[in-house]
């Protein structure tokens, strides 16, 4: 019989809350920005203006990046961790993976704030 000893450690859980977390923001987001899209008089280019003109629009949209680029990382990380064996391949595609999001991170930001 094996006994295990509870140390503290979570296995995961952190992760799995963090992510679940993430597809709750984006899934408000996505209701509250289609509502807003939906309710713009015209589609045209001052009116989509208009609506990234607040501050704080740009910041709950900026928001849902970096929200998009954590569940990704996690999802990512997960699928190389369970199916790529090879330590420095997998290491190579998880810097790879991070280095992507990170600069995606900062293109999103990029256009959001653009003068």
């Amino acid at each position: 019989m094996v006994n295990r000893h509870v140390v503290g450690a979570h296995y995961g859980l952190k992760d799995w809350i963090a992510q679940r977390a993430t597809a709750v923001y984006m899934a408000l987001y996505t209701v509250i920005f289609a509502v807003c899209a939906l309710t713009l008089p015209e589609l045209s280019y001052e009116a989509w203006s208009g609506l990234f003109s607040g501050s704080v629009f740009r910041f709950l949209s900026f928001l849902f990046f970096l929200s998009v680029f954590y569940h990704a990382w996690i999802g990512v990380r997960d699928i190389w961790m369970d199916y790529v064996k090879p330590t420095g391949l997998r290491l190579a595609l998880h810097l790879i993976t991070l280095f992507l999001l990170v600069g995606y991170a900062g293109w999103a930001a990029q256009i959001l704030w653009r003068l």
